[in-house]
């Protein structure tokens, strides 16, 4: 006998299954009305118990995304779109809109009250679900070239045509990119534990997001396997791992108690910070925040896949902007010129090179290194890395007293870097990620010293250049003039302001002045290219005037085996022809310019 199926209670399972948009969004009004943060657990913890199928979804949407931030999936909608949407959904003129959001500044607000002072409600309107709110928004973001904005509007005019008013808040808040309800990454992995085990195995559901970054596959595999099964995850290449991070003291005596009178100290770069992973012939860069920032970077791509010599790995480091024919770091806003750029990128890779500087190893032909401590995570490095002009290893060296520290600490501040970093080489130094301990110690100043001044300096000497300054002169070394002993010394390499005619012709310029070796009133550790007769006088603007270990202006004046340099030396274009080289700043200028810089206090974002 057959047996009889009542299809209405397969149809009300069928439903049931299927997460209602609405309950997501009155789950995101309810959290963006309360500031506990145990209440926000309570409630996302229930809506991942019955989210079921739908829960990477409906994780996705709490995030206000469509894909992990590594995947570099955006959904691409301006603000316009969202404005004209709201205009064609409410038969409001866009300025009238645009008007509401200067005064409101919540576009999300503005379209859910214009929904509720809507007279006549569509009869046709069909109930959102997550799954179809998350499938429409993934479509949007697939979407580009001729007519991609059109279809865009009408994607989303389908959505919000069929949403309450609530629902339009947060439609119109996760297209836009503004959620405004403050529920952070480990909030959402507090509640995958309480939702599939318990609050004590948050530290679990922590340890897989460090390295999988990707909170609603984890909400999946806690639902589908237990809290337990997230433990089986391994580290993957093309899977960014959340940064190892550095604490900090005030001071290098403070610095060496800590790490039991040895540590190995590093630059610390002014850059980007920059995680590369190799799968064979692929190469993928990530940011610190876990962006994909391959695209912007294809000249780091290029050199990675010729230096690292390993089939797949793991490596950490800091892209810093960088002067190659003076061999100088530049100012770290350089490098944001590079970020985000999709157009003339070719053009602006040659006006702004990037040099990688890599400073540890997480992972190297599959095997997991981050419970090996740092000095065989280092030697692992450096036996991986080929250096070539734009690929190098951090500098770095064992320091066991503090006089040995501040030299390091003073010769990175002159390369261009904003200070050093300490890290423990005891074997405790595991790479631990997303984790800020003392294993590492980062040591800058609290401030920059600012020149308010330009200077007027001699060219003493010059060096060869590279790449399109190919043939001509790369930097120019420049001194400043002690009238006391009447000797000319060094205070900087110069290489930036010139204009291309500027370079073209130094060569020209500087002819009458060139000497086989070294001006007898040289004073110079450094050894140049191409030496000269001290007479020409070029007006310079720098950042400030720092302690050097390498120039020999001041030196011993303002500290024992220091002298004073000028950081980030530019060129103004003024050739000072009015001057003879006697004339030119001496030391006593510099050294009154140093102790008159104005401080300015440095904030810490690193």
């Amino acid at each position: 006998m057959k047996r009889k199926v009542d299809w209405r209670y397969l149809l009300v399972d069928i439903v049931f299954v299927c997460v209602r948009f609405l309950e997501l969004a009155e789950i995101l009004d309810k959290i963006e009305s309360t500031t506990k943060r145990l209440e926000m657990v309570d409630l996302i913890s229930s809506l991942l118990k019955r989210a079921e199928d739908d829960i990477r979804e409906t994780v996705f949407l709490l995030q206000g995304k469509v894909a992990p931030d590594y995947e570099g999936i955006e959904l691409g909608i301006a603000e316009k779109i969202a404005i004209r949407a709201l205009a064609s959904l409410s038969g409001l003129k866009e300025a009238t809109i645009e008007t509401e959001l200067v005064k409101k500044g919540d576009l999300g607000k503005i379209g859910e009250e214009l929904l509720r002072n809507k007279k006549q409600s569509s009869l046709l309107s069909e109930e959102l679900t997550v799954k179809k709110v998350y499938g429409s928004l993934l479509k949007i973001s697939k979407l580009s070239g001729g007519g991609s904005q059109t279809r865009k509007l009408q994607i989303l005019l389908d959505l919000l045509q069929n949403a309450e008013p609530v629902e339009v808040r947060y439609l119109i808040r996760i297209v836009t990119g503004k959620m405004r309800i403050g529920v952070a990454d480990m909030t959402i992995v507090d509640s995958i534990a309480v939702a599939f085990g318990t609050k004590e195995k948050s530290d679990m559901v922590e340890g897989a997001y460090n390295i999988m970054p990707n909170l609603p596959e984890l909400a999946y595999r806690a639902m589908s396997g237990g809290i337990d099964s997230l433990t089986s995850l391994k580290v993957t290449a093309g899977i960014p791992i959340r940064s190892m991070l550095a604490e900090r003291l005030p001071s290098l005596s403070d610095i060496l108690e800590k790490m039991d009178g040895r540590f190995a100290i590093e630059y610390k770069y002014d850059g980007l910070r920059t995680q590369v992973h190799k799968i064979g012939n692929k190469v993928e860069l990530f940011s610190r925040r876990l962006e994909n920032i391959t695209s912007q970077f294809p000249d780091i791509v290029e050199e990675i896949g010729k230096s690292v010599k390993a089939q797949n790995a793991i490596l950490d480091g800091e892209a810093v902007p960088f002067n190659l024919d003076t061999n100088e770091m530049l100012p770290f806003q350089e490098i944001s010129r590079r970020r985000g750029r999709k157009y003339d990128l070719k053009e602006t890779i040659e006006k702004i090179p990037v040099v990688l500087f890599l400073f540890d190893a997480m992972m190297i032909n599959g095997t997991n290194l981050m419970d090996v401590p740092y000095a065989q995570r280092r030697l692992k490095l450096t036996n991986t890395i080929e250096e070539s002009q734009n690929i190098k290893i951090a500098k770095s060296r064992v320091v066991s007293d503090v006089e040995s520290a501040e030299r390091f600490f003073n010769e990175a501040l002159e390369a261009g870097c904003e200070g050093i970093m300490a890290k423990s080489i005891e074997d405790k130094s595991i790479y631990k990620p997303g984790a800020r301990e003392f294993l590492w110690i980062k040591y800058k100043r609290e401030y920059q010293l600012e020149m308010e001044d330009t200077v007027d300096l001699v060219v003493v000497g010059a060096f060869g250049g590279q790449g399109k300054r190919s043939g001509g002169y790369g930097a120019l070394l420049m001194a400043v003039y002690s009238r006391e002993e009447d000797k000319f010394r060094t205070v900087c390499k110069l290489g930036s302001g010139f204009s291309d005619e500027q370079l073209d012709n130094l060569p020209r310029m500087l002819k009458p002045y060139s000497l086989k070796s070294r001006d007898h009133r040289v004073e110079s550790t450094i050894d140049a290219d191409f030496w000269f007769t001290p007479s020409l006088v070029l007006e310079v603007k720098g950042a400030e005037i720092t302690l050097s270990p390498t120039h020999t202006c001041c030196r011993d004046i303002v500290k024992k085996g220091a002298g004073l340099a000028i950081r980030f030396p530019r060129f103004t274009g003024k050739w000072r022809t009015d001057k003879k080289a006697d004339e030119a700043t001496n030391e006593q200028e510099i050294i009154e310019m140093y102790h008159s810089q104005r401080k300015k206090v440095l904030a810490d974002n690193a």
